[in-house]
């Protein structure tokens, strides 16, 4: 923990939360991640072991808590939802510009994408979503959807794929966080949907986008022309 050696409640709030990762960390628990192995998938440029320290002192400090399932915030960090995606407004404003090539990692994305899928518009049925991205360097991926639970699986999972998404990983990113829309991208080619028709057309219900989505997409319909 960094000490600023003043006292002022925005300095003992960074000597809680100013550490590299702590704010992420928080960011991931707030929108639903509970398990330590979620956790660590969707930071994977965090090491376990420092996960581990960054929880451990969250816990301390009083925003994290650990029951038989996991990891939740406490009262005091759900306090914190506010900060995080006010940080997220103010960063889709004026610092979210193209993505860079080390943001863009295949894997992470497929997570975050596995935790947005919701079930209920598929009416209780088991689909299939296979996901082909040419120029990442793991190109496949296949979610099966069931009620109640979305799995991703990295080899084939040996049933009937209801639905086919093919796109370049860069644009994948951009339609998740709300950058370009859905049917935009199908429209314009950058995006291919292919598959039984009854799935494809409940598919941008199913597809719960990022929680930042709404920040960026805001911030793109204000900024100013030109």
């Amino acid at each position: 923990m960094s000490r600023y050696g003043q006292y002022c409640p925005v300095t003992r709030a960074l000597e809680v939360l100013g550490d590299r990762w702590t704010l992420l960390v928080m960011r991931d628990l707030l929108v639903g991640a509970t398990r330590f192995n979620e956790l660590a998938r969707g930071l994977p440029g965090m090491s376990r072991g420092l996960l581990s320290k960054r929880l451990g002192q969250l816990e301390r400090d009083g925003l994290v808590e650990r029951d038989g399932t996991g990891y939740r915030p406490t009262p005091a960090g759900a306090e914190l939802h506010p900060i995080i995606f006010g940080l997220a407004e103010w960063g889709a404003r004026w610092a979210f510009g193209e993505p860079r090539p080390d943001e863009l990692d295949p894997t992470v994305l497929m997570w975050w994408i596995r935790g947005g899928i919701d079930p209920a518009p598929f009416g209780g049925r088991r689909v299939v979503l296979h996901v082909e991205v040419p120029d990442a360097r793991r190109t496949r991926f296949w979610f099966v959807v069931a009620p109640g639970d979305v799995s991703l699986c990295f080899t084939d999972p040996g049933y009937d794929v209801d639905a086919t998404v093919q796109s370049s990983l860069g644009v994948l990113y951009q339609v998740w966080e709300g950058v370009i829309e859905l049917p935009v991208a199908v429209r314009d080619g950058l995006v291919s949907l292919t598959g039984r028709r009854e799935v494809l057309v409940r598919l941008p219900e199913a597809l719960q986008l990022s929680p930042v989505a709404p920040y960026v997409r805001r911030a793109r319909a204000t900024a100013p022309a030109g």
